[in-house]
Order: structure tokens, then C-alpha cells, then sequence
């Protein structure tokens, strides 16, 4: 995230940060490209591995089966249900050229280093423009967010905000419970 990012974060109101921070933990859960596959693969892998067999209680596009629990959690009604759908399959869509482009500059970057000689000035061009689409595909997906929010009741972003919180807990205590087993392990 660069610096604009965090300023344009601490800006937006707890609600919508909270909004944010769900549809990304749905969305990172779901990617199918792996974060190691890439550096910066976070959300330039898009929403391709998003769309999870179908919203539980709605067929929504992205998110699977966890966005349907959210959104059953935050009341959403049939319409909200729709509009947020319309909205993730539009983002899926852009996105596919996004995970195309990215796809192409990483087999780039590897042929780049795989040379007997490796152009340093080449790999950065590389470089630059693997993170000049991470930027595209990041701003994409936080238009996607934000659209989403318009969706959603002050209440009902306010109870999504909270099981945000409560999944992150969680999600905390899972990884300090695996690093205290891989340590232990070792």
C-alpha cells in the first residue's frame, strides 16, 4: 500500500475501513494465484479465485460461500444481494485483464533472470510495470469496495465491521497458534 493509500485510508470513515478490510480478507481468501507466486501478488491475482461455487442464500459471484455468511449475518436483502453481485461481476470482469497482464509480466521476469546475463535496467522496467499493475487491479478492487459500501446501511457495515473484527482475532490466534507449533516442531 503506498503512501496515498494509507492517507486516503485514515480518512475514510471506521465503517467503510471495516467494509475494506472484509471484502479483502474474502477476496485474499479466495485468490487463486498464491502470494509467493509474485511479489505483490496480493490483489494483482484479482478475484479470479473469488467466486467460491456460488453466495450461500444468492449465487454471488465473489467471495463464495463467505461473503454469503456475511451478508446473511448483516441482513442483506434480496435486493442488496443483487446490486453487490452486479457489482463483484462487474470487478471480476475488469479483472480478468489484470490476472492476464500480470501473468505475462511474471513469465517476463523469469525469463529476464533465467539469461546467462541478466539486464538489470530490463528487470526494473519489469518490476515497474508489475507494480504499476498492481496499482490498476488495487484501485479497482477498492472501487469495488467502495461501491459495495454505498449498498450497505451505516448499521449493516457497522455489524460487518465487527465480524471483521472477530474473524481477524481469530485469524491472529490461528497463526500465533501455528508459529508456536512450527517452533515447536523444529
Amino acid at each position: 500500500m503506498n503512501t496515498n493509500s494509507r492517507t486516503l485510508m485514515h480518512r475514510l470513515p471506521h465503517a467503510v475501513q471495516a467494509l475494506m478490510a472484509t471484502l479483502l480478507v474474502a477476496a485474499a481468501a479466495g485468490l487463486a494465484l498464491p502470494a509467493h507466486a509474485q511479489p505483490m501478488a496480493g490483489m494483482a491475482g484479482g478475484p479470479e479465485g473469488l467466486h467460491g461455487g456460488g453466495m450461500h442464500g444468492g449465487g454471488m459471484g465473489m467471495g463464495g460461500a463467505h461473503m454469503g455468511r456475511v451478508l446473511d449475518a448483516v441482513k442483506a436483502t434480496p435486493e442488496q444481494r443483487s446490486q453487490i453481485k452486479a457489482i463483484m461481476d462487474a470487478a471480476r470482469t475488469d479483472m480478468k485483464a489484470q490476472r492476464e497482464a500480470g501473468r505475462g509480466l511474471r513469465q517476463q521476469m523469469q525469463a529476464a533472470f533465467a539469461q546467462p546475463t541478466v539486464d538489470a535496467r530490463a528487470v526494473e522496467t519489469l518490476r515497474a510495470q508489475m507494480l504499476a499493475q498492481h496499482d490498476t487491479a488495487s484501485k479497482r478492487m477498492t472501487q469495488a469496495m467502495l461501491d459495495v459500501s454505498k449498498v450497505l446501511t451505516p448499521e449493516q457495515r457497522k455489524t460487518m465491521a465487527d465480524l471483521m473484527a472477530k474473524r481477524q482475532a481469530m485469524m491472529q490466534r490461528h497463526a500465533s497458534e501455528r508459529a508456536t507449533l512450527d517452533k515447536s516442531t523444529k
